[in-house]
Formats: C-alpha cells, sequence, structure tokens
C-alpha cells in the first residue's frame, strides 16, 4: 500500500457525508449494517495521525470524554472513509475490544484498510500493555484477512500516540 495515502487532505471547501454505522441482527439471525448518524465534513483522505486526531476530537469530542472509547475508521483502497463503528464503550480505565467484530464490521462495509482509535480519559496518551497486544492482534488479523491496520491512535487529552509514528506497526 501507498504509505502517502495515510491523510486526511481538506479538499477545497467540498464536502463529504461521513456515517457512523452499528451491526443488527436480521430476523434470520444474520449480522447487517445499520446507519445510525450522517456527519457532513470537508472531503478528507486519511494520510497522517494528527489530522486523524484532529477530526476524531472535532467530530466526536473524543479527547473530551470521560470513559474509554474505541473507535473503527473503514477505508476504501484510495483512504477515503467508508464508515466509523463505535467498536466498544468502556470505563475510566478500560474497555473490551472483539477482534471478530471490528473484522466483522470491516467486511460488512467493504473496507480496504483499517484505522483503530480509542481514547485515554486520564489524558495519558501512551500505550498500556493491552493497548500494544490489541494492536499486534488487530495486525496479524488483517494481514490475514487482507484489510490492513494502518494505525492504532491513542488520544489523551492534546495529545495522541500513533503506533505507526512510533514505527510499532
Amino acid at each position: 500500500m501507498d504509505t502517502n495515502l495515510f491523510y486526511f487532505k481538506k479538499a477545497g471547501g467540498i464536502t463529504m457525508k461521513i456515517n457512523l454505522y452499528n451491526t443488527k441482527l436480521t430476523n434470520s439471525l444474520k449480522p447487517m449494517l445499520v446507519k445510525e448518524k450522517e456527519i457532513q465534513y470537508d472531503a478528507i483522505r486519511v494520510h497522517d495521525p494528527k489530522t486523524v486526531t484532529d477530526f476524531f476530537n472535532s467530530v466526536l469530542c473524543l479527547n473530551k470524554l470521560a470513559e474509554e472509547y474505541c473507535y473503527l475508521l473503514t477505508l476504501n483502497t484510495k483512504c477515503l472513509i467508508l464508515g466509523i463503528f463505535l467498536v466498544s464503550k468502556g470505563t475510566v480505565r478500560q474497555s473490551l475490544v472483539g477482534i471478530r467484530e471490528i473484522f466483522l464490521n470491516s467486511l460488512l462495509i467493504g473496507a480496504s484498510n483499517i484505522i483503530f482509535c480509542h481514547n485515554h480519559p486520564s489524558t495519558d496518551f501512551d500505550p498500556s500493555r493491552d493497548d500494544i497486544l490489541l494492536t499486534k492482534k488487530l495486525l496479524e488479523a488483517g494481514n490475514l484477512l487482507e484489510i490492513p491496520l494502518i494505525d492504532h491512535i491513542i488520544i489523551g487529552g492534546n495529545g495522541y500516540f500513533s503506533f505507526k509514528e512510533q514505527k510499532m506497526l
């Protein structure tokens, strides 16, 4: 994959619809995508972790939430946003994340790449041991399914930690 595509780039005032999704079961107990909310935002392509952080902070106020929230950003081959999924909401210290659910959502929406992003309400954006283990699992599963994990970003207060920038991916 061309790493130069990993950025959010404002596209001259052109806006796009960004959808927040959830999955629900049909009557036959099969998962399906359900659009929960639509956001109008300047057309962007994924490029650098700072801009991803700015996006999550401006759209979802991730840096101001009192509990840990985990989001999946799904992207197409040109690194345009397909959709955003709330993966889990936890406590002030932790949140449970299922690898299966992340890739179920990615497959249902047709993602070619993903970014995982969560906050640390403590404002300490250094990764925990669990964050590092989760990143390894996401990386392995993404490689197996050919839906690469582009980055795992932890937002804390006004800062962030990018596994890609720190060369941990």
